[in-house]
């Protein structure tokens, strides 16, 4: 289980400002857009000041980038907003958004840089391996264990936490490598449950 099973609960919630959205003429492609300049500019931010302090914002912003992207999905498919430009928005925005917000964290003090490198590098691959699922007749897979939201809470709580307490940076190595771990494994279980279906 991962944090993407809670999506149509998290989604429900979204659902009154889904629609005035829409009766305000936002569509979803717009709204993909936002959060990848939002996520680059951030992450652009933190690179050049990668403060502690500064990565308050991270948790704050990864839950409204959650939100944004739940929004996208429920405008394009609720109100016949699908398009092929917006899944290449969806797929490649996701992507470049992940890195953007966490590459930063590879110049903290105390930061095993190729460590976090090989998490980023490790959390792209696993959004290719959701999508080269469909290239052989699979659907787009999204199994765990690190899939994107989750990603989203690990890296975020641990932002909090450095906020809070500037010495956990002196253990990141501990967490990135155990993210690695998760995010190699989940790239494994996309693979194999994408193999599975269409062989079944």
């Amino acid at each position: 289980m991962t944090l993407y099973d809670l999506k149509p609960r998290f989604q429900a919630l979204l659902r009154p400002l889904l629609k005035r959205l829409f009766r305000a003429g936002v569509t979803a492609n717009q709204v993909t857009l936002a959060a990848l300049i939002a996520s680059v500019a951030i992450g652009v931010l933190l690179f050049f000041f990668p403060r502690p302090a500064l990565f308050l914002i991270l948790p704050i912003f990864l839950f409204i980038r959650m939100a944004l992207n739940a929004i996208d999905g429920l405008l394009a498919r609720e109100y016949n907003q699908k398009s092929k430009l917006g899944a290449l928005l969806n797929e490649t925005g996701d992507v470049i958004s992940d890195a953007a917000l966490y590459l930063p964290f590879a110049l903290l003090p105390g930061a095993t840089q190729w460590l976090v490198l090989l998490a980023v590098l490790l959390s792209i691959l696993t959004e290719f391996c959701g999508v080269l699922a469909q290239t052989i007749g699979a659907s787009r897979r999204y199994d765990g264990p690190m899939g994107k939201s989750d990603r989203a809470l690990i890296f975020g709580a641990y932002a909090l936490a450095i906020f809070i307490w500037p010495v956990c940076m002196e253990w990141s190595w501990i967490l990135f490598s155990l993210v690695s771990v998760l995010l190699a494994w989940t790239c494994l279980n996309r693979c194999r449950r994408a193999l599975a279906e269409v062989n079944s």
